[in-house]
C-alpha cells in the first residue's frame, strides 16, 4: 500500500505543478478533482466519447484511459489553458460561438481540444478528412456539421485561404 501514491511533477496550461496521486487514478480524475479543471469531462469513462481529450506534449488523449502518474514531465493543455492572459476566446472557441457550434455543449471541450491539435498540425484538410479526423467524438444533440464549420473555418482563416 506504500507504493499506492506518487508525487508527479508535470507542466499543467503553461505552468509546473506538482500532485501527489494514486497510482490507479486517471488524468480526468486528478485534473477534476486536485486541480478543479471542469473542462475535462466524464463521459463514457473507456475512451469512446472525447469529452475527457486533452493535450498531452503536443497530441489529444483521452485522459479517462490515461493513468495520470504517465504525465511525469509532460506538458499538459486543458480547455482552460486556450484562453488569453485577460480570458479572451482563442480563435477556435470563438468559431464554435460563431458557428453554433455549441448545443449543451458536454462534448465541446473535447471537440475543441482534438481541434487544436488538428490546427497546430498547419495542413490544410478536407472536410472529408476533419471529419475522419474528428469522429473519436460522440455528440448526443448532433451538432457534427456546425462542429465541422467551424473547425474548417478557423483552419482556413489560420492558413490564409479565403473563400
Amino acid at each position: 500500500m506504500k507504493d499506492q501514491y506518487r508525487l508527479i511533477e508535470f507542466n499543467l496550461n503553461g505552468k509546473d505543478v506538482a500532485c501527489m496521486v494514486d497510482c490507479r487514478a486517471s488524468l480526468t480524475d486528478m485534473l477534476r478533482n486536485d486541480f478543479r479543471l471542469t473542462s475535462v469531462k466524464k463521459g463514457c469513462e473507456v475512451g469512446e466519447c472525447g469529452a475527457c481529450n486533452v493535450i498531452i506534449d503536443g497530441e489529444c488523449y483521452n485522459s479517462c484511459i490515461y493513468l495520470a502518474v504517465w504525465v511525469r514531465g509532460k506538458h499538459v493543455r486543458t480547455l482552460e489553458g486556450l484562453m488569453g492572459p485577460n480570458g479572451e476566446l482563442s480563435d477556435i472557441q470563438q468559431a464554435f460561438i460563431d458557428e453554433t457550434a455549441v448545443q449543451c455543449g458536454f462534448c465541446t471541450p473535447g471537440f475543441i481540444m482534438s481541434a487544436v491539435e488538428i490546427l497546430e498540425s498547419g495542413k490544410l484538410y478536407t472536410r472529408d478528412e476533419l471529419r475522419k479526423l474528428l469522429s473519436g467524438h460522440l455528440c448526443r444533440c448532433t451538432g457534427y456539421e456546425n462542429i465541422l464549420n467551424a473547425v474548417e473555418k478557423t483552419m482556413k482563416k489560420r492558413l490564409g485561404i479565403t473563400e
